[in-house]
């Protein structure tokens, strides 16, 4: 095992968008064109996934990765919502017709930073614009310590039947080391009343590879994961970029446990979750077999996109807010990174866009070559594939049995899951067309 992780431990993308960011060649796209691909794909299928990116933290959490502005101030509520919602009906008086929501996710930061009132205020008006899918799936990211009945209650009567909570680890002392202050209680008041009160889907986030953590750690977590009983686990890996992140230079790399006992912090707590019932559906995440994402696992519909690992597809996903993505299976278009740019570029009627990414149709195989991967751990070979160039780049990963390389395809073995982000670098024809010379991705273990 030592032997594997020393060979593949190395600088990989997370592949949330193939081509992925940095490979991105709009440095700037204009407002018409990424509309254009908007429209064209809105025609087809009026479905269409919304996210709402909510940045605002009371604090930082050091060894967070998302785009956050950190203030106590709450009068920052309202003008945001006000610009989401200018930016929304910018998306409307360009689209040929009504919206149908199949898919909405409240992210951030901090959703629950705001006050539930204002979050109605915000759903209310997006849904006086918009039908609901009758199969839609409605979730919000929630921090335990600023997470009221209020805000479940509230969220509730608007439609969302999914919670992720972020828990990361419950050791105090882990805790203290990045940041993040919430108590076990707090955990289990909003897990159970989000249970009370008709919640579906309960997910918790949880992270293996943050500083200082040990095995014991891990054990304990999930102790309470077998207590709490969540209906998915997303169990990510601890992306160290403090060249991208300056709050994670509050430790050191040090202070990070090395390749080999990273991974084994992550195996102690996947076989943890397989006892207690959970299911591997995708990189980083399990299931319970009562929940929609292992049923759309077992059916072949899992989906991946900016939100994370899904069981609603649609061909559309429109992001709004500072820093969100969107997607049209034809482009992507990221708004800009910082609250000021974004709210500037709202008051002054333009859509926020900061850069953006037109697919060739090479991009579009390989994304669904690395879809497939990700959501269903094989692929099929398709016209004009590079095929001889892709199966020299998966001659280590077929000779230390990660994949099976046959007549049709590409299939990743359950040793090989553990290593799903090499796997797929394998596909990434522009990964290495230009290999990058300088810190750009988190390690792939």
């Amino acid at each position: 095992m030592q032997e594997l992780l020393e060979k593949y431990d190395i600088p990989a993308p997370r592949y949330t968008s193939y081509p992925t960011v940095p490979y991105w060649e709009e440095e700037t796209i204009a407002e018409s064109e990424w509309t254009e691909h908007v429209v064209r794909v809105f025609e087809r299928d009026q479905r269409l996934s919304l996210y709402l990116h909510l940045p605002f933290c009371e604090k930082l959490c050091t060894y967070c990765g998302c785009n956050k502005h950190i203030t106590k101030n709450h009068a920052v509520e309202s003008p945001y919502i006000q610009a989401i919602l200018a930016e929304w009906k910018m998306y409307l008086d360009r689209l040929p017709g009504r919206p149908v929501l199949s898919e909405l996710h409240l992210g951030g930061g901090t959703p629950t930073f705001f006050h539930p009132e204002n979050l109605r205020q915000l759903m209310e008006a997006i849904f006086e614009t918009a039908d609901i899918a009758p199969e839609h799936e409605f979730s919000f990211e929630a921090h335990p310590s600023s997470t009221t009945l209020e805000h479940l209650e509230v969220l509730y009567e608007l439609g969302f039947r999914r919670i992720s909570i972020g828990v990361q680890d419950v050791d105090e002392e882990i805790l203290h080391v990045i940041n993040r202050f919430q108590t076990l209680e707090q955990v289990r008041f909003v897990t159970r009343t989000a249970r009370e009160i008709g919640y579906d889907s309960v997910n918790f986030d949880l992270i293996f590879g943050l500083p200082f953590q040990q095995q014991a750690h891990i054990v304990k977590t999930m102790d309470l994961v077998g207590n709490l009983m969540p209906d998915r686990i997303a169990f990510y890996s601890y992306a160290h970029v403090p060249w991208l992140k300056n709050g994670q230079r509050a430790f050191d790399e040090a202070d990070l446990p090395n390749a080999v006992s990273k991974r084994a912090l992550y195996e102690t707590g996947k076989t943890l979750l397989e006892q207690l019932g959970y299911h591997d559906v995708g990189m980083d995440h399990f299931s319970l077999e009562n929940d929609a994402l292992y049923q759309s696992a077992q059916t072949g519909a899992l989906h991946r996109n900016f939100m994370g690992y899904t069981p609603v597809f649609t061909p559309l996903s429109i992001g709004l807010g500072v820093s969100a993505i969107g997607d049209t299976f034809s482009a992507f278009a990221q708004n800009l990174k910082t609250l000021a740019e974004y709210q500037n570029a709202i008051a002054e009627g333009h859509l926020p866009l900061l850069r953006g990414h037109f697919l060739t149709e090479e991009d579009k195989r390989i994304r669904m070559h690395i879809l497939n991967l990700m959501c269903r751990y094989e692929t099929n070979w398709q016209p004009n594939d590079k095929k001889d160039l892709i199966l020299a780049r998966l001659a280590e990963p077929f000779a230390d049995g990660l994949v099976e390389i046959r007549p049709f395809g590409v299939r990743v073995t359950e040793p090989g899951k553990g290593y799903l982000r090499n796997i797929c670098l394998a596909f990434d024809a522009r990964y290495w067309d230009k290999v990058p010379g300088g810190r750009v991705f988190s390690q792939a273990v």
